[in-house]
């Protein structure tokens, strides 16, 4: 379904400062409307978002609804870390999809958006509004959602030059030898398994981990680490555990042996942002506390009072900053 709106021009002025008087969206969200078409003026599609307009001229604007009923079928909720008029950063819960697939059958991230009446970027398209990076469905924490165009661009920049990150916390087994460990080799899609994805494959992209201690369980058979990713490739830290033998609980796709110790989910949690803002461009962090499947587990493995320490931002931060 389309819904229609018209509204008449009374004064001179510029199509895109007209419309966001009249419909409260941005200039950027509106040249998102005029760029898929869906502008007209005196019955004509508008080509451009300056385009002047006169006295008594009838601008008409059509908003698709789109799938507003799979929309109605969330029924999960998302932690929101900080909200302003051009960036959402939330926690993303284990288990949700970030966008709509063909193979996805259950709401989405996207979808919970779009649910919750929060404006999105439009510049990836009807199936991803917003999202600028992605996590995996089993792995929880911090994401940034553009909420317009313009901060969509911005941060999509900040991915290709590294000035937007994340810090991730894992437990693995069996534990790391070394207290920082770096890992360098092209990830592609797996020849054997559509489902994994491979390192040293010629047909695969660059991909860069550092990997670092953070606490050893006290049966000394799992380990806590914090991971800082350099590149943004499918599956990266799964895949260069993987290359060293190491995988992290609950992971079913590239987890050793069924005999293993396991869990509910996959203990993979993007612990801290960090980016610069698109219109103080200050630097700002954010942190995503773990639910409560991934912290009952570190809780119950490691000492608490070690883990109080090694967990500070400031010390993982602090700790990858000295070896980068």
């Amino acid at each position: 379904m389309i819904n229609t709106q018209e509204y008449i021009c009374k004064n001179p002025e510029r199509l895109d400062t007209f419309l966001t008087s009249q419909i409260g969206q941005t200039r950027s969200q509106i040249a998102g409307l005029i760029k898929h078409e869906c502008v007209f003026v005196d019955g004509k599609k508008v080509p451009r978002p300056g385009v002047k307009l006169k006295a008594g001229q009838v601008v008409k604007v059509e908003f698709p609804e789109a799938k507003q009923e799979k929309a109605l079928d969330v029924n999960f909720d998302v932690e929101i870390l900080y909200e302003d008029d051009d960036v959402l950063v939330i926690n993303k819960p284990s288990g949700v999809t970030v966008h709509p697939a063909p193979s996805v059958k259950e709401a989405t991230l996207v979808d919970w958006l779009k649910h919750k009446g929060i404006r999105l970027s439009t510049i990836s398209g009807e199936e991803r509004h917003g999202i600028v990076h992605r996590l995996d469905k089993g792995t929880s924490g911090t994401m940034v959602v553009a909420k317009n165009n313009e901060a969509h661009e911005f941060l999509s920049k900040q991915l290709q030059d590294k000035s937007m990150g994340r810090y991730y916390i894992a437990v693995i087994v069996p534990p790391l030898k070394e207290d920082i460990t770096v890992v360098e080799s092209n990830i592609g899609r797996s020849s054997h398994n559509r489902l994994k994805m491979a390192c040293g494959l010629e047909h695969g992209k660059y991909a860069k981990t550092m990997f670092k201690q953070l606490a050893l369980s006290e049966d000394e058979h799992t380990q806590l680490i914090a991971c800082k990713l350099f590149t943004g490739r499918t599956h990266q830290i799964r895949v260069h555990l993987e290359s060293m033998n190491r995988h992290i609980l609950g992971d079913h796709i590239y987890g050793l042996s069924p005999k293993q110790e396991n869990s509910e989910r996959i203990l993979l949690h993007a612990y801290m942002i960090y980016f610069i803002h698109p219109t103080t461009k200050e630097k700002v962090t954010f942190k995503a506390e773990f639910d409560d499947i991934m912290r009952e587990t570190i809780y119950k493995k490691f000492d608490t009072e070690i883990l109080n320490e090694v967990i500070e931002p400031e010390y993982i931060m602090r700790s990858f900053t000295a070896d980068s």
